[in-house]
């Protein structure tokens, strides 16, 4: 129910919660509330607000240091849009090569066979152009207006060519805008449509989303996975990830089409709609949510790449999945949990004053028995983060030039790390900082 100057009136709220880019859904006029289905890629929604009030935007989210990123819907629009209503109706229209018609103008690829979503054939000269090449083309005028990059919605169904033109485009506009895709496995070796995904190895994206520890992190604290699983994706996504990828990955526990963090840790099982709408936590599953979702966070905060806060998560809102998790945002006092923004607060000021933990690579030194422990070195900064999700226990680590003779000091005094043994108390997580 927000718009754009909402935005703007909240951006102190945001700079105190630590906040350095936002990444907006959809902002253009559509159809639908969720905007996907696009009708004209250079009109603001009006329900939104003007582009006059997005340059204001920009402008005071600069002026606190932040920066904006828009969701770029490349891959379909919205079978209202001006692009395909002129494309079945007229056989001469420029627009009719944008749509891969099967029996014109009534049978058309559309995305997931959902016909209000027709697909775009992304390779058409004139669709290139409008969207990539022009002066004025899509992703040059919204820079120029005052965003500072993009994140692709469903980026495996760009192709590679569509990919490569694009980042280079947004660069010779902007040298630091940021390019980052939607996708749910490791990118690395991501298979789409039978074909090998580059978008690493020929420099196609600057980063992603970081579905697969989402994943494992959620697992861990649900007490599914003893911490072993949580270790091996760590592993996995750092040593696959080239180290400026992994350092800008977005480090996700929510999203908008995954149930809030809360209701993942607390009830994970699917459901139709009228039946997750009658699904309701007491006040004791709820404190508990809220204090496994501290130590997900705290893993989200202390891994490589960019915390991505989902709104409301920093203050305990729940929600399950679409339309539940897109619920507004609660500005009553009484409904945030304050205690959790404290900690979201805090997480953020510890990675803004450590380069070990805004560029420093991971080393998983420990996973097992519900323990996890990982080193982050940046030059001479050495971070060593651990976290217990069960009984008290002492962990003996390997020997390495990284952790001996160095003492360990939780928040409470009760956890020290003497001589490679560790010794940690239940539900517990701690960061030792040393160089």
């Amino acid at each position: 129910g927000g718009n754009l100057n909402g935005i703007r009136e909240k951006l102190p709220y945001l700079h105190e919660l630590g906040v350095e880019l936002l990444y907006l859904n959809p902002i253009f006029y559509a159809w639908s509330t969720h905007r996907y289905d696009t009708c004209d890629y250079k009109r603001i929604d009006p329900m939104l607000g003007s582009e006059a009030d997005f340059r204001a935007l920009c402008g005071a989210a600069h002026a606190l240091g932040m920066k904006i990123i828009l969701d770029g819907v490349f891959s379909h629009v919205g079978s209202r849009s001006a692009y395909f209503q002129q494309a079945i109706h007229d056989p001469a229209s420029p627009y009719r090569g944008w749509f891969r018609f099967k029996q014109y103008p009534n049978v058309y690829d559309s995305w997931w066979g959902i016909t209000t979503l027709p697909c775009i054939d992304k390779l058409n000269p004139d669709y290139m152009d409008y969207i990539i090449d022009s002066d004025d083309s899509v992703v040059v005028r919204w820079l120029k207006l005052g965003a500072d990059g993009w994140r692709l919605d469903v980026v495996d169904e760009l192709p590679d060519a569509f990919l490569a033109r694009l980042r280079e485009r947004i660069r010779q506009v902007k040298p630091d805008a940021i390019l980052i895709g939607e996708v749910w496995e490791d990118a690395s070796n991501k298979i789409a449509y039978d074909c090998r995904r580059r978008y690493f190895t020929d420099r196609q994206l600057d980063s992603v989303m970081n579905y697969p520890w989402q994943k494992a992190i959620l697992r861990y604290v649900r007490g599914e996975d003893d911490g072993t699983g949580l270790g091996a994706s760590i592993r996995t996504i750092a040593e696959n990830y080239p180290p400026d990828v992994l350092q800008a990955v977005m480090n996700i526990l929510s999203t908008h089409d995954t149930p809030r963090a809360i209701n993942a840790i607390l009830d994970p099982r699917d459901g139709d709609r009228a039946e997750l709408a009658r699904r309701h936590f007491t006040a004791e599953q709820l404190a508990e949510g809220k204090k496994r979702l501290k130590m997900a966070a705290f893993l989200q905060f202390m891994l490589p790449g960019m915390p991505c806060i989902y709104y409301g998560d920093e203050v305990g809102l729940d929600g399950n999945n679409d339309p539940f998790c897109r619920k507004t945002f609660p500005w009553e006092s009484e409904k945030q949990d304050q205690d959790l923004f404290s900690l979201y607060q805090r997480m953020a000021t510890l990675r803004r004053q450590s380069q070990a933990l805004r560029y420093g690579g991971c080393q998983v030194m420990y996973a097992h028995d519900n323990v996890v422990v990982f080193v982050r070195v940046y030059n001479q900064q050495r971070v060593l983060v651990a976290i217990n999700r069960g009984e008290a226990c002492e962990v003996v680590l390997e020997d390495s030039p990284l952790l001996a003779g160095k003492t360990w000091k939780s928040k409470e005094g009760k956890a020290t790390f003497q001589e490679s043994v560790l010794t940690l108390p239940a539900i517990s997580a701690a960061v030792w900082f040393g160089s």
